[in-house]
């Protein structure tokens, strides 16, 4: 159906509500836009290194015709566009499909106008051109489901920095950040933006300037609340402005109205919107060119630092009149009503701010925060009336020079109920959506976000101080970075490895396992005592087992770096028990008895299985190492993928674990190596359910396929995870958390890197694909197999055509967060988490973003969540499974 919003239709809302400022409205009759015939269809390319799109992209947009578009589409596996500057003609538009996106290149000389300052900083801050630009246009605008990107986490070309980092380090200077606006339009008419999703902008996303008729609906803007400038929409000297159906979460203002020396802004109407993070719903800190009739409606504000905004001062002030703000709902907004004519306190001028006309009306704060209403003087007081306002809580205001009609009371218990809705889904239209036919509407958002109290949640202080039974955890606060491990304390060891000196077993070692035995002895006497291992530098061809049994061990290097010491063994899951047994029985052979019964577990096997490979395993308690390589070397003189080709050699399997943490809780590794192909790096929980601690800290861990798996909680802080192109696809990890674990993975600060080989080529690889634990069979899609099913059973098996699927495979599934972090250009841009393996495939799951689709996958699939799992409720909010906040793209 189509949407209109007509003016008389505004006037009769108003007047039925009592409101004095009944004109306050876009003067045009608007309706939904329609998007434009396509003049030209551009197909997107490879993703090679140096792609520009630009010449291509403006070639068709100045061949086309007024009233028509030049189309973007992606094109099999391809779906994004990179290009430099764009500039829109007279009545030529872009349409961007689903699952296709437009990326700003971050050549910074591409932006430049001349001067060379683009990527710098200076006084000035005008040195770039914007994305895209129209000037002087009537008719033109952006549409359709796909998304334009301006990469403003994106490491710059030829720079150290991101434009957002730029940002933050001019505001630490008191300088300007020369960096790119996405969209600028100027002097134009008749503006259009509908149903495009703008994200990452590395300045304001849309600034009109002198602009006559704009219209932005069902759109939306999607960018982290820590990128510095960011407004969403600025309208600055315009006039009949609509923003309407729309969804913006951004860095700074969500909308700012603007007017300053090019004269007024006027008629303006922002309808049934949804804001989230951002500084609000503002007018100014330019008035000095006048604001009049302005009308806010239905708006829901979550989580924006401002609600309702006004401010300016004497530097650039001016008259604010006919604003009316209606039927606005705010949640976890610190000033739910923020009107200030001193926003600078410092400014120096005479320009002195006026708010008249000022309405609020059904204006309701479900959540405590400030009200300041503050006008200028008692000569140029604000004049503002309230009808049924209400702020929830205690009140915390402060009003002064302000001439008031009504009063703020508390929000009435039932306002605003489901009023706030999630961030739509559909602000990523991916490749999933065009290869799956799900429309971009119903498609889930393949990068979500996290917003800055979520974020908060995923420090090391909180994830970290939660041991034990899943949703039944103790606290147990744990401060690793606080510990002498990671302050560099020099310890006084217990025991020495060296190979160069005479071993006496008591003290000194030539193998890390017999020290370790020694340990184990020598815990019987001092059980919670800390013993500290040196390890001379030198390679120690051995496997190094550590029991539960051992009191907490510090093992560490004296080496220069961490690869100067290294523990090194080469064990795949196809070796068999026998083999494996004719190799390390000697070394085992005199060994402490818990440590010959981890032995023993394995040798026994036909198989020894992954878990049976790993170099070190560690069972034992506040484990902890520093500045030492362990290593896998399976395959590693030849290449993982190589040696299944070579002759004669059962390459079944190719499970290598460098590191295996056994249900060790507060398992501490600081400077660390971990080298291996497969599985390097094995994160166990003491039992189904239940969840232990790991931290690593400024280490380097590689491998090609799920090198870091696992279902307990792991905190990766400052450390390079390296992955290596030796096959043609690549996961860095795979986590089969718990679904009521609190926490699976959590990389801060963190490197996702590549080696320089062939395959590891730009968005071929992924940072996750959720384990789907012991699985023989899918309940989640069709297998190309007659009388296929898969339903909910006491165990995992099939036996074609049917099998069944056990509760524990259900729910495993998995949850990482990324933060504050680099990602290299190997890892997928638009869909960097990934399903477990093909759709119509017997192992398929599909990536699983929340709670939601957790519930929801089991309800599609046919397996009640209440009556086969017991659940009582679909969790609400959803839970988070996977997500990112503030990283940068390199």
């Amino acid at each position: 159906m189509t949407r209109q919003l007509s003016p008389a239709g505004i006037a009769f809302l108003l007047a039925a509500s009592g409101v004095s400022t009944v004109h306050a409205q876009d003067t045009r009759k608007v309706v939904e836009p329609v998007a434009p015939t396509a003049c030209a269809i551009l197909v997107a390319a490879d993703d090679a290194a140096g792609k520009d799109d630009t010449a291509r992209i403006q070639s068709a947009i100045d061949k086309c015709a007024a009233g028509q578009a030049v189309r973007l589409s992606s094109q099999n596996e391809k779906h994004s566009f990179i290009a430099g500057p764009l500039v829109l003609r007279n009545g030529v538009s872009l349409l961007i499909d689903a699952a296709t996106t437009l990326y700003a290149s971050t050549n910074a000389k591409l932006f430049d106008r001349g001067t060379g300052s683009c990527g710098t900083v200076d006084k000035l801050g005008k040195g770039c051109k914007p994305f895209i630009a129209a000037d002087k246009t009537r008719g033109s605008g952006i549409f359709g489901e796909g998304a334009v990107d301006g990469q403003g986490g994106h490491m710059v070309d030829s720079l150290r920095e991101s434009w957002w980092q730029l940002a933050r380090r001019a505001q630490k200077e008191d300088a300007r950040q020369n960096v790119p606006r996405l969209i600028e339009v100027t002097g134009s008419q008749d503006f259009t933006l509908h149903k495009i999703t703008l994200r990452n902008s590395p300045n304001f996303h849309v600034t009109l300037n002198n602009v006559d008729g704009f219209t932005a609906w069902d759109m939306r803007i999607d960018t982290p609340a820590t990128a510095r400038n960011t407004d969403g929409i600025d309208p600055i000297s315009s006039r009949n402005i609509t923003i309407a159906y729309s969804h913006i979460r951004t860095g700074d203002d969500n909308v700012a109205i603007k007017a300053g020396g090019n004269g007024p802004t006027e008629n303006i109407s922002i309808l049934h919107n949804h804001f989230y993070s951002g500084h609000g719903m503002s007018i100014g800190s330019e008035t000095n060119g006048g604001v009049r009739r302005v009308l806010v409606e239905d708006l829901s504000m979550d989580g924006t630092t401002s609600g309702l905004r006004i401010k300016s001062d004497v530097s650039r002030g001016g008259v604010v009149d006919q604003v009316s703000y209606r039927n606005v709902c705010l949640r976890d907004v610190k000033t739910p009503i923020d009107i200030s004519t001193h926003y600078n306190p410092n400014a120096e001028g005479s320009q002195i701010p006026v708010y008249t006309n000022i309405a609020f009306d059904g204006v309701h704060s479900v959540t405590p925060g400030r009200v300041i209403m503050q006008g200028y003087d008692a000569q140029h007081p604000l004049q503002a009336t309230l009808r049924d306002v209400g702020v929830a809580g205690k009140a915390d205001r402060r009003i002064e020079f302000a001439e008031l009609r009504g009063e703020i009371a508390a929000a009435p218990a039932a306002a605003c109920a489901a009023r706030f809705t999630a961030f739509p889904a559909a602000a990523a239209a991916t490749a999933a959506t065009a290869a799956t036919g799900v429309s971009a509407t119903a498609a889930p958002a393949t990068r979500p976000q996290l917003t800055i109290e979520q974020s908060k949640q995923y420090a090391y202080s909180e994830v970290l101080k939660y041991v034990g039974a899943a949703g039944k955890e103790t606290i147990d606060p744990w401060d690793p970075l606080a510990d002498p491990l990671a302050k560099g304390a020099t310890f006084t060891p217990d025991y020495i490895v060296d190979k160069a000196v005479k071993a006496d077993g008591v003290k000194l070692f030539h193998t890390v396992q017999e020290a370790v035995s020694r340990a184990v002895i020598d815990s019987k006497d001092h059980p919670a005592k800390r013993l500290y291992m040196l390890l001379k530098p030198g390679t120690y061809q051995e496997l190094v087992y550590i029991p539960s049994s051992t009191a907490p061990i510090t093992m560490y290097g004296e080496g220069k770096d961490a690869s100067a010491t290294k523990i090194t063994a080469k064990l795949d899951a196809s070796n068999t028990g026998a083999d494996y047994g004719r190799q390390y029985d000697a070394q085992f052979a005199k060994a402490a008895p818990a440590v010959q019964a981890m032995y023993a577990s394995i040798k026994d096997r036909a198989q020894i299985g992954t878990f049976g490979t790993a170099t070190v395993w560690v069972q034992d308690n506040g484990f902890q190492a520093r500045n030492l390589t362990f290593e896998n070397g399976y395959n590693k003189d030849t290449g993982n993928a190589r040696a299944e080709a070579l002759p004669n050699i059962n390459n079944i399997h190719h499970q290598a674990l460098a590191l295996q943490v056994d249900g060790a809780d507060k398992a501490q590794f600081e400077n660390i190596r971990l080298i291996g192909f497969q599985d390097t790096l094995y994160l166990k929980s003491p039992q189904i359910a239940s969840t232990s601690r790991s931290f690593f800290n400024k280490s380097y861990i590689e491998g090609d396929v799920d090198f870091i798996f696992g279902d307990s909680t792991a905190y990766f802080h400052q450390t390079e995870i390296r992955s290596l192109g030796d096959r043609g696809l690549s996961y860095a990890a795979a986590p089969d958390t718990h679904v009521k674990t609190r926490y699976g993975f959590v990389f801060d600060n963190c490197r996702f890197t590549r080696d320089a080989s062939p395959n590891a080529h730009n968005g071929a690889f992924y940072l996750l694909r959720q384990w789907f634990h012991n699985s023989r069979c899918t309940p989640y899609d069709k297998v190309p197999v007659d009388g296929y099913a898969c339903t909910y059973g006491p165990s995992n098996g099939y036996q074609a055509p049917k099998g069944t699927i056990a509760r524990n495979s259900l729910e495993a599934v998995g949850k990482m967060v990324v933060m504050n972090s680099r990602i290299g250009a190997h890892i997928n841009r638009t869909s960097p988490w990934s399903d477990w393996n093909k759709k119509g495939t017997l192992a398929y799951r599909p990536v699983q973003y929340n709670s939601d689709d957790h519930w929801n996958n089991l309800v599609k699939a046919g397996i009640d969540p209440v009556t086969d799992l017991g659940y009582t409720a679909k969790p609400s909010p959803a839970e988070v499974f996977l997500g990112e906040f503030n990283n940068s793209d390199e």
